[in-house]
């Protein structure tokens, strides 16, 4: 579920215009942030398997307007979590499926805080 509230600010990343309209100027465009949840890495995955995955991600990611950030893996607990700016959800998670087949099992639309 998409929520219109939540916004991170990109450069230089077209994507779609979401339904009623979005916020933006000619040189920024206002992109929702999603943090993906990999509740369990396959057997046998290793810290390096997730590196090799996210730059597979970074080589895919330009063909749905999308741009992942940053991840983090939790090696005692086999999971990961994906930070990416996307048009949508389902942009997001077409990036994990074509580069690698290892979609997330929740995603969520966050706001940055700081």
């Amino acid at each position: 579920m998409a929520l219109d509230l939540a916004r991170h600010k990109t450069h230089g990343v077209r994507a779609k215009p979401r339904k009623g309209g979005s916020r933006k100027t000619r040189k920024e465009k206002l992109m929702p942030l999603f943090m993906d949840v990999h509740e369990s890495l396959p057997e046998g995955a290793t810290v390096q398997d997730v590196v090799g995955a996210h730059r597979a991600d970074l080589r895919t990611q330009d063909q749905y307007g999308v741009k992942y950030l940053r991840y983090w893996v939790d090696d005692k607990n086999h999971k990961v979590f994906c930070l990416a700016e996307a048009p949508d959800a389902d942009a997001a998670i077409a990036v994990h499926r074509d580069a690698h087949g290892l979609v997330a099992d929740r995603i969520y639309e966050v706001v940055e805080g700081s």
